[in-house]
């Protein structure tokens, strides 16, 4: 059940982040509005302290995020921006979650 705990906090971690680059991005290159950062800013503070939430060592921890986020970054680009990930989008993402997978059940350190 652990795994299953982190796994999702990576995956809400991973949405803080993405969304919080995602609306100043909708306000530099899209003509949004600046009250986008606002919301951008929040996102981003909730993206750091969901990274301190987790049971272990930092830098390991981003390590293994950093497979889940790539995940949830190409699933953005498909289910927010409309565009079908390709064949080599779901290969990379699988590399990338083979080296999560291999990071988090490695050796065991604090």
């Amino acid at each position: 059940m652990e795994i299953a705990k982190v796994f999702g906090l990576f995956i809400i971690t991973a949405i803080a982040e993405i969304v919080g680059c995602y609306l100043p991005y909708l306000w530099l290159k899209q003509g949004g509005s600046v009250w986008l950062l606002i919301p951008a800013a929040f996102s981003l503070a909730l993206f750091a302290w969901l990274l301190t939430l987790h049971p272990t060592a930092a830098g390991r921890i981003y390590a293994a995020y950093g497979g889940v986020y790539i995940g949830v970054a190409v699933m953005w680009l498909w289910l927010v921006e409309s565009i079908k990930p390709s064949i080599t989008d779901w290969i990379g993402v699988s590399v990338c979650f083979v080296g999560m997978v291999i990071i988090m059940f490695g050796t065991k350190h604090a």
